[in-house]
């Protein structure tokens, strides 16, 4: 595989003939590059005005190896050949080097180019591009790989630094100022024969004319190539490698892509993501490039206005920034009716609102840029869980998530500085298992979870906010304005009327199944638990008639018996006690109630949720209703209770194992922990009703 590197534009303040005398004086030998042994001239020629000025050096480079390749390879020091090309008279100076030794095995190509500044004559330019190429090298192809990217990578950091060493000795000996080529006067009577003929020795014979010279590429103002002050001043710190990726990288975008080309800023995102792999974050920016096009996202701060309801019922929003200056979000998670506004505005609408966000922040993230005076292309994110439950884990709410997160993840990587979440409670970890496989591990290695109250005081928020921007509602002195959520009424749910939400109205009934309830031929559902600590979770919707719901465990699963009403699997030669129990106290769930809940099993075997018609206090027990009841129940008319339900299991290696994702992800996470996945502790279980 053929490595290349292709450095940002480095501008030096200084004018290129001083420059070109600073560059001279690492010729025949350079103390501060120790590896760079030395060099003489092979060739030299000059054209016949004296503007053009060919050198070709054989240079010497200590191979800095490990002893054992030195000795295979039985070299101790490189060879390279360097044609360097000065033409005093168009200010430029263009470099080629290739290497000479083992050049059957290993091909290295450089180019170098120095100009005048397009837009300051007294500034000079600097810009180099490398090739590598290993064909085959006794075997240890990828070990000479590394060796040799990071010592070019050395030399490349180090380059600069000689021209501005020597820039630097020249000026304080008194030489500031190198008067520019002209030329020179020509005799009349030579200048007939100047005219016809040409020096033997000239450049034009080698065939190195100003004709085939190559064509200089100006430094323009409308961003077609990077300065490396400008990377380090808005961009931030990035290694020679980094630079050469992010000028690779525009540069193909601006010779193959069609349309827009995107900001530096984001740019640099893609690679930061795929680690600077250049081909794996070129697919990925091409993948999302071409998804912001098909949904023209670019227009969409212009084009999209939140509906009424989002913005009275969405809990979140913009607030100052953190202690780095990154701008500030906060999320009132535990405050909002995420299952009310999914069926309120619809996901694809709540998909548009959490894009916009997206799309403020990085423009956000410009905006600090400019007033900090420094990199700052990522934002921090406050989630205060408050009032999290289980109606937050509404199935089809947490496929939404998924989604979203997915769609984020894909086209706004290391857009997230930082998340906070605070007032974490005990249901969250049920919520981190199921969403946490969908999060880059980069991201998560950016949250810090607190639990209860940890987050105030030292090593809390005052470590990531100013005093000053922490909002009223946990403990600060700041007002903050975000919509503080709340249910969302019914009334306003989307119907079977409303236009364009039909297919999403069918998707949330055909995630849940449907059942009937008679009096006295419950519903029952067999749930098959092989590890202890495992969690059952449920969600279900009450659409007629009040129920009972109850969890039982049995040691074995129901056996086939006589005729029983559709969805019962007990009969009533079960004991209470000795073939089953209650693990979770029976629940009254009225009409039109939603109930999400969840129970950490105590024991292996076989569960089984329960729904059956609402008695009287007086008849309502924790026990299974007979053969005859249900047989009575089919043969006379009396109501019926209708609901939807939805069920899951979440193996307790993979909630042990978010456990154990949260605690290496903040210590502060102790508390719920303990709460939450203590095998010493009883079965944890909780229902919530949202009305």
């Amino acid at each position: 595989m053929v490595q290349k590197y292709q450095s940002p534009v480095r501008v030096y303040k200084h004018p290129f003939e001083l420059v070109m005398v600073a560059y001279e004086k690492r010729f025949p030998t350079c103390p501060q590059i120790p590896v760079f042994l030395g060099s003489e001239v092979l060739r030299e020629s000059r054209s016949a005005d004296g503007a053009v000025h060919m050198v070709e050096r054989s240079c010497r480079l200590r191979v800095e190896a490990p002893r054992l390749l030195r000795k295979i390879a039985g070299v101790e020091h490189v060879v390279f050949v360097q044609r360097n090309i000065l033409n005093w008279k168009e200010r430029t100076l263009f470099i080629e080097a290739h290497n000479e030794t083992f050049a059957s095995r290993v091909v290295v190509k450089e180019s170098c180019s120095y100009r005048v500044h397009p837009e300051n004559e007294d500034w000079t330019c600097f810009e180099q591009s490398a090739s590598l190429d290993i064909r085959s090298f006794f075997g240890f192809e990828s070990a000479l790989e590394k060796i040799a990217m990071r010592q070019y990578t050395a030399s490349v950091k180090r380059g600069k630094e000689v021209i501005e060493h020597y820039l630097n000795e020249l000026i304080s000996q008194g030489t500031s100022h190198i008067p520019r080529w002209t030329p020179a006067l020509a005799r009349e009577e030579d200048a007939p024969s100047q005219a016809g003929q040409r020096e033997p020795n000239s450049l034009e014979v080698c065939g190195l004319g100003s004709a085939q010279d190559p064509a200089p590429e100006s430094v323009s103002t409308d961003g077609d190539k990077l300065d490396a002050d400008y990377i380090e001043r808005c961009l931030g710190h990035l290694t020679p490698m980094q630079e050469s990726c992010l000028v690779q990288l525009r540069r193909w975008l601006q010779e193959t892509h069609k349309g827009k080309i995107p900001k530096d800023e984001h740019i640099l995102r893609f690679l930061r993501a795929r680690d600077f792999h250049l081909d794996r974050a070129r697919e990925m920016l091409c993948q999302s490039l071409s998804w912001r096009k098909q949904h023209q996202v670019d227009l969409l701060l212009e084009t999209w206005r939140p509906p009424a309801l989002l913005e009275e019922f969405y809990a979140g929003g913009w607030h100052y920034q953190d202690i780095d200056g990154r701008p500030l979000y906060i999320l009132r998670l535990g405050h909002m009716d995420t299952k009310g506004l999914m069926k309120a505005v619809g996901e694809e609408v709540l998909l548009q609102h959490i894009l916009s966000v997206n799309e403020e922040g990085q423009k956000r993230c410009e905006g600090n840029t400019k007033q900090f005076g420094r990199p700052i292309s990522s934002w921090t994110c406050l989630v205060d869980l408050e009032g999290l439950s289980l109606r937050h884990l509404w199935r089809p709410g947490v496929k939404a998530l998924l989604r979203m997160i997915e769609v984020v993840e894909g086209n706004y990587p290391e857009t997230l500085g930082r998340l906070l979440i605070v007032r974490a409670p005990r249901v969250f970890p049920v919520l981190w298992t199921l969403i946490s496989p969908f999060i880059n591990e980069n991201t998560r290695q950016k949250f810090l979870i607190y639990s209860g109250s940890n987050y105030q005081g030292p090593g809390g928020l005052v470590d990531y906010l100013d005093k000053d921007v922490i909002p009223d509602f946990l403990g600060g002195e700041c007002l903050c304005n975000v919509p503080e959520g709340g249910l969302v009424p019914k009334s306003l749910y989307l119907t079977e009327e409303d236009q364009g939400h039909e297919d999403q109205l069918r998707q949330w009934r055909e995630a849940y199944c449907s059942a009937s309830v008679l009096r006295g031929a419950p519903h029952e559902v067999t749930v098959e638990i092989l590890e202890r600590e495992s969690v059952i979770t449920w969600d279900f919707d009450i659409l007629r008639g009040d129920v009972v719901f109850s969890l039982y465990h049995a040691k074995q699963a129901p056996t086939p018996g006589p005729p029983r009403a559709s969805g019962q699997l007990t009969d009533r030669g079960w004991a209470l006690g000795a073939d089953f129990s209650c693990v979770e106290a029976p629940l009254i769930c009225r009409e039109g109630e939603s109930i999400q809940g969840s129970h950490v099993t105590r024991w292996p075997g076989v569960y089984l949720l329960q729904w059956q018609m609402h008695s009287p206090p007086t008849s309502m027990a924790c026990s299974l209703p007979g053969v005859e009841d249900v047989l009575t129940s089919l043969h006379s008319p009396g109501p019926r209770c209708k609901l939807l339900y939805y069920y899951e299991v979440l193996a307790s290696e993979d909630f042990r194992g978010s456990m154990s994702s949260l605690e290496s992800c903040a210590s502060r996470f102790s508390q719920l922990s303990a709460a939450t996945s203590s095998s010493s502790a009883p079965s944890h279980s909780s229902s919530l009703v949202s009305r």
